[in-house]
């Protein structure tokens, strides 16, 4: 079907970073957008165009409700890597669209999955998921992203990014890695969700091609005009940094991927597919160059907040 039909879309993970990028450009391109959310409206993120249902995925009539008089469907799993939690979500989804009628369902898996079976929860609760959601029937297409360039527009590497020059981050420096943006996702998913033909296909999708460390540096240097190091990050401090943020649960379970590439056991599960999904989705992802040139960095620099709280402008 062409992407200017208009689609009754199920978002979920609407809420969260990727699932927000992928509501939004459904919303930008007319189509309508329902979501299931635990937050209180209060705390709701600003989506524009977006209908909120109050509910959970662990109970199956609200997936129902959220998948009522849709037509297609987008979903991210929330970061939880408890494989039981993660199969019952994935079998209410499956019930819910199958019930539905739901023409299409792409399936974000938050990340590459490795060939094999590993102890990793990150891939295996993702790996689980998609089977359970090939088992019910409905058709579906799966996209594995790499690794987000806007995890990179944080508190954490901003202000040494900004003030040293200095980008850290916990790859090994050769991994070569198919940095994407998380609006580079939302492209991917609307061609996952449009074009003809796709079901039962996976893509490894990402970025126009793959980066090391030092290559990733030189990218950032020409968007900001300067000179870039790319320091590797142990992912032990990676993962208590995280773990203050998001819990230690939650923080393993993402780390988890970074102890696995650090391994070095799958060194090119990041890296490009050879322009294999670029083509059959028909994407042309922007250079890093020009995604970071974009971004404003001056938030991250020494003083910001200091002159935010003189101008009255909000610290991001």
């Amino acid at each position: 079907m062409s992407s200017e039909i208009p689609m009754r879309v199920a978002v979920v993970g609407a809420t969260g970073f990727q699932g927000g990028a992928v509501a939004r450009l459904l919303a930008e391109r007319h189509h309508r957008v329902r979501t299931l959310t635990r937050r209180p409206e209060a705390d709701r993120p600003p989506l524009p165009g977006a209908f909120f249902l109050g509910g959970d995925l662990g109970r199956p009539d609200d997936v129902r409700r959220l998948f009522e008089g849709t037509t297609h469907a987008f979903v991210t799993m929330p970061l939880v890597y408890e494989a039981e939690r993660v199969e019952a979500y994935a079998r209410h989804i499956g019930e819910a669209a199958r019930e539905a009628g739901t023409v299409r369902l792409v399936l974000n898996t938050n990340t590459r999955i490795p060939l094999g079976p590993t102890d990793v929860a990150a891939f295996e609760t993702r790996r689980l998921a998609e089977r359970v959601l090939r088992e019910s029937g409905v058709p579906l297409v799966v996209i594995r992203p790499p690794v987000y360039l806007d995890n990179l527009f944080s508190p954490w590497n901003g202000p040494s990014l900004v003030d040293e020059g200095v980008l850290a981050y916990p790859l090994p420096e050769s991994t070569r890695t198919a940095w994407l943006s998380h609006r580079g996702l939302a492209l991917a998913a609307l061609s996952a969700l449009t074009r003809e033909g796709l079901e039962g296909r996976t893509f490894d999708i990402g970025g126009e091609r793959a980066l090391t460390g030092g290559q990733l540096a030189a990218a950032f240097g020409r968007g900001l005009g300067r000179s870039v190091r790319y320091e590797e990050l142990d992912p032990a401090v990676f993962e208590r940094g995280l773990g203050r943020l998001l819990g230690p649960d939650t923080a393993a379970g993402v780390a988890g991927i970074y102890h696995y590439m650090a391994s070095g056991a799958d060194p090119l599960l990041m890296a490009d597919d050879d322009g294999v999904s670029t083509e059959v989705l028909a994407l042309e992802p922007a250079p890093v160059e020009e995604w970071v040139a974009r971004q404003p960095w001056q938030v991250w620099a020494s003083g910001a907040d200091e002159a935010d709280e003189a101008d009255g402008t909000p610290h991001r």
